[in-house]
């Protein structure tokens, strides 16, 4: 037996992160985290997503403000694949504050990248880039050629890191990927994400603790997937021969409005009775269609979705209905 793969993964306490984490140690590699401190202070609220593997993975405490703890880490752990997760990712909160979704988005990517060239140069190196990128883009669906056209500091600060990843790529030979990974969701997925917060609403309604749900633009639409195939791929890119930049998506849209009919047909409540459109919740920059071509996926890493829309929204309100129920015990 050779000595085990090393994986250093930035955000994994967040739904990738944790999904990732779960299957890298599948695949038997040793698994490192960053984590801010806080959340070695509060970990039933921070670590909730990866409790029950903490026994399994190395955790460290580290900023993505902060060069010298990545360099830290970066040095002690020398990892052969680095997958960078971690960024400020709720798209609405990047126009409340700009200045800090810039400064750790694109900052964090930087700061890794070169910890990386100095200090593990053979790392292979995943960056989270986004489907926001392409923003209002002129064409759909959008592949790895379309161009970006961002509408939010979120997505513009994403742009950022999938230019420095690919220029570390190219002007220092690192083997650097772009994941531009078109929305994905699981009962993991933070409450704020509209997709978790209508499962968990419908699941309160349901069950009596709950009275409305609260949403902006209903004819928004996405290209929405399963985030733990979404983490196979990751993996997939960077045992490659050669680096390269993929759009992972199911080059299918749905609207809100689906979303939310199918979240309460499946509780048996007509959603027109609970759900209260709030002008507040509507985006600055709205973008109208994001869809994913996934074909050089397909292609080139042998990836493709395999569960449907309807199945991930039944997912996600039956998990949020059994966890309501638990706690309510």
């Amino acid at each position: 037996m050779g000595k085990k793969k090393k994986a250093l993964i930035t955000g994994i306490t967040g739904q990738d992160g944790s999904y990732l984490a779960e299957f890298l140690l599948s695949k038997g590699y040793e698994v490192h985290g960053i984590v801010r401190r806080v959340a070695f202070e509060d970990p039933e609220h921070r670590l909730w997503r990866i409790k029950h593997i903490l026994d399994k993975i190395i955790l460290h405490p580290a900023s993505l403000e902060s060069y010298a703890s990545i360099f830290k880490v970066v040095e002690e752990v020398k990892p052969d694949e680095c997958y960078h997760l971690a960024s400020q990712s709720y798209v609405s909160y990047s126009f409340e504050d700009e200045f800090s979704t810039m400064n750790v988005n694109i900052n964090g990517t930087h700061f890794i990248l070169s910890a990386i060239k100095e200090r593990a140069p053979e790392c292979k190196f995943y960056f989270a880039a986004s489907s926001e990128m392409f923003g209002n883009a002129k064409e759909s669906p959008q592949n790895e050629s379309t161009p970006f056209y961002p509408r939010s500091p979120y997505g513009i600060s994403k742009l950022a890191g999938f230019h420095l990843t690919r220029n570390y790529r190219e002007t220092y030979n690192i083997f650097a990927v772009n994941g531009i990974l078109f929305n994905h969701e699981s009962p993991r997925r933070g409450i704020e994400f509209v997709t978790r917060k209508v499962s968990y609403t419908v699941a309160k309604i349901k069950l009596g603790l709950a009275n409305e749900l609260r949403l902006g633009n209903l004819d928004a639409k996405r290209d929405w997937g399963y985030a733990p195939e979404y983490v196979e791929a990751m993996w997939l890119m960077l045992q490659q021969d050669e680096p390269d930049d993929y759009v992972i998506a199911t080059s299918r849209t749905h609207s809100v409005r689906e979303l939310v009919e199918l979240a309460f047909s499946y509780v048996g409540l007509d959603w027109k009775d609970y759900v209260v459109i709030d002008e507040k919740l509507y985006r600055p920059g709205e973008i109208n269609e994001l869809r994913g071509d996934y074909s050089k996926a397909k292609k080139k890493l042998g990836w493709e979705p395999r569960t449907t829309f309807e199945e991930l929204v039944r997912i996600m309100v039956e998990e949020d209905i059994r966890r309501l129920k638990s706690a309510l015990r």
